[in-house]
């Protein structure tokens, strides 16, 4: 069963309590300080799903309606998680005609992981956009399995299949089976800067001059001593799935 924060608000502390998605250092891109749930769950309850077992929250999947394509928009945002969050938050300033849902998260408990509960998420997402009057539904994926080659450039990443077709990327090979198609590479979907103070700190870890890989980082942490800095730039991938006429049944 899935519902929306609209409906069922006493949702949203077990919704948070399923865990975070990623990292301790991605909780440090200032973009995502705009999205949080409480932010969310004010302004766009309709758009934040739960996915119950029973009468327990087992999933939560986060979305944004936003202008696109427009005039100025012609390809979705090379940004891309953090790119969408602005234009989200540009198109609820400006009052503008939503026409594409994005999503911003799908996450699955994690004792709950494997049993189908990120394919239910995902597909109440689509029949959201298609409840909505909305023609699109794009997300900017974050492949699962990226983080354990953080050096090799996303574009071959992409490239890695496995015999029957699908690519070997879990999240990516989810996201494929229910339709989804490659729109782009999004390079700069997250951008996290920090002292290297504040990464050793984030991370546990101690930082030379150059590329560092870190645990759960897709790419490497680019690090100057001279400067005291480190930044990292992280690519996801823009994909999106067909919108039905008429939504399955919720």
């Amino acid at each position: 069963m899935i519902t929306d924060l609209a409906a069922r608000p006493d949702l949203l502390e077990p919704a948070l309590d399923l865990g975070d998605v990623g990292a301790e250092f991605m909780r440090y891109d200032q973009i995502g300080t705009l999205t949080r749930a409480s932010r969310l769950a004010r302004r766009w309850p309709e758009y934040f799903l739960v996915v119950l077992e029973g009468a327990v929250p087992v999933a939560r999947a986060v979305s944004v309606p936003v202008a696109f394509p427009t005039p100025e928009r012609t390809e979705l945002p090379d940004h891309g998680w953090d790119g969408i969050i602005l234009w989200a938050i540009e198109d609820a300033l400006d009052d503008r005609p939503l026409t594409t849902l994005a999503a911003l998260e799908v996450h699955v408990f994690a004792d709950r992981r494997g049993r189908g509960f990120a394919t239910e998420a995902l597909t109440g997402l689509r029949d959201l956009a298609a409840a909505k009057n909305l023609a699109r539904f794009v997300v900017p994926v974050r492949p699962t399995g990226k983080q354990d080659h953080p050096y090799l450039p996303m574009a071959d990443y992409l490239r890695r299949r496995r015999a029957d077709g699908l690519p070997e990327d879990p999240w990516l090979r989810t996201h494929e089976r229910l339709g989804a198609t490659f729109v782009k590479i999004a390079p700069f979907a997250m951008t996290i800067t920090g002292t290297l103070g504040q990464w050793r700190r984030w991370t546990g870890q101690s930082f030379a001059d150059g590329p560092n890989a870190v645990a759960g980082g897709l790419a490497p942490v680019l690090a100057s001593r001279e400067q005291d800095l480190g930044v990292y730039v992280e690519p996801n991938v823009w994909l999106e799935h067909p919108v039905t006429a008429t939504p399955a049944p919720r």
